[in-house]
């Protein structure tokens, strides 16, 4: 770590990762690592191929440190700094820093912030990653009064395998909720969680970036607004959001012109009829996701409705062979269906493109046969 952290350490990183260390070349190129840098061209290694990796999460990764682990739970940048503007002007505490990730975001906004781990080689990366005060510290003996809280709980096991159980995250969420009660907490969370069994009463937020769904933030204290919020993020910050304050008196109707597919952070967070009153939409199921109306919707993509009628694998490849449709996108909810494995089935060809949405009205498997991608308004 101290040779990674210096001058030389620099070097050899730099020097390391002018090889293109590709799948094609990888021992070729290892063996030239192990000549720049002799004995310790793994930590090396390694540290340019999480840089390297670390490219879709943090901007401008180049001179950071990470460990493998720190690195797959570490927050995309636009979600962490989402996140971060509701500590703005705060003193905050970030009691479970990890190498930076989050800690840097909220440097940015707060008006004095401070972080913490229990893990003395995730600490030295921080360290050399942002520049904010560090100390080594347990999560749950809290060490700092009177700010703002923010936790990142670890969601593997040791084999690497996720948690899902807010029980089985370290620390515990029930034990983070005891340690800091009474003091505005926000703790990150993985989306695929089931929220209705929580220990939690504050805000569930939902978070969504260019298409999926990143992660769940559980808000509480001052933070806490509704009791579900879903947010859909832009590279350049929030593009919308809707919460469980909304109304969600949308009709259940027959298919329209268009359909929608709601963005996975609104399924997640249970608010699929509050977006279809957003959009002046409304459900083909009131059990299922999928939204209809009559006009494109502007700013979501939308699917146009070309010829709908009740599934079978049979009617559906002699739909698509007399359309010429030779590209298909495949869309299903609440049928049990692959779409791996029904695409070679439907002896696809032609020069068209489509994407056919499957689902079920009531107990009728059904099918909807879409102009393929409306794109974004």
């Amino acid at each position: 770590m101290r040779f990674l952290r210096s001058a030389a350490g620099a070097g050899a990183v730099d020097a390391v990762d002018a090889l293109p260390l590709t799948r094609a070349g990888y021992l070729k190129d290892v063996a030239e690592a192990r000549r720049l840098v002799g004995d310790r061209a793994a930590p090396v290694l390694e540290t340019v191929l999480l840089r390297r990796r670390a490219v879709s999460k943090v901007d401008a990764p180049a001179r950071w440190l990470f460990t493998d682990a720190a690195l797959q739970q570490a927050t995309p940048t636009p979600v962490a700094t989402h996140r971060a503007a509701r500590f703005a002007g705060r003193d905050v505490h970030d009691v479970t820093c990890s190498v930076g990730v989050d800690l840097a975001a909220l440097a940015l906004v707060a008006d004095r912030c401070v972080g913490s781990d229990i893990d003395e080689v995730r600490l030295a990366m921080a360290a050399h990653n942002v520049s904010a005060p560090l100390v080594r510290a347990d999560a749950l003996r809290p060490v700092t009064r009177g700010t703002a809280v923010f936790v990142d709980p670890a969601r593997r096991d040791a084999a690497g395998r996720r948690r899902w159980h807010a029980a089985d995250f370290v620390p515990p969420l029930g034990a983070l909720a005891e340690a800091y009660r009474g003091r505005d907490l926000a703790v990150k969370c993985a989306p695929g969680m089931d929220f209705a069994e929580l220990p939690w009463d504050g805000e569930v937020e939902l978070v969504s970036l260019g298409g999926q769904v990143r992660e769940a933030c559980l808000w509480t204290g001052s933070f806490a607004g509704p009791a579900r919020r879903a947010t859909v993020l832009g590279p350049g910050g929030p593009k919308w959001t809707v919460t469980s304050d909304g109304p969600d008196d949308c009709p259940v109707r027959a298919v329209g012109e268009w359909l929608v597919d709601p963005d996975g952070a609104v399924v997640r967070a249970g608010l699929v009829r509050q977006y279809a009153v957003t959009l002046g939409f409304g459900q083909l199921d009131e059990r299922i996701a999928y939204l209809t109306g009559d006009e494109r919707p502007a700013g979501v993509r939308a699917f146009r409705v070309m010829e709908s009628g009740h599934y079978t694998e049979k009617s559906l490849r002699q739909t698509l062979r007399r359309r010429g449709v030779g590209r298909l996108e495949i869309l299903v909810r609440g049928l049990d269906i692959d779409p791996n494995t029904l695409r070679p089935r439907l002896k696809l060809s032609g020069r068209e493109s489509a994407t056919v949405v499957l689902t079920r009205v009531g107990r009728t498997p059904m099918a909807y046969v879409c102009e393929a991608s409306a794109g974004e308004a």
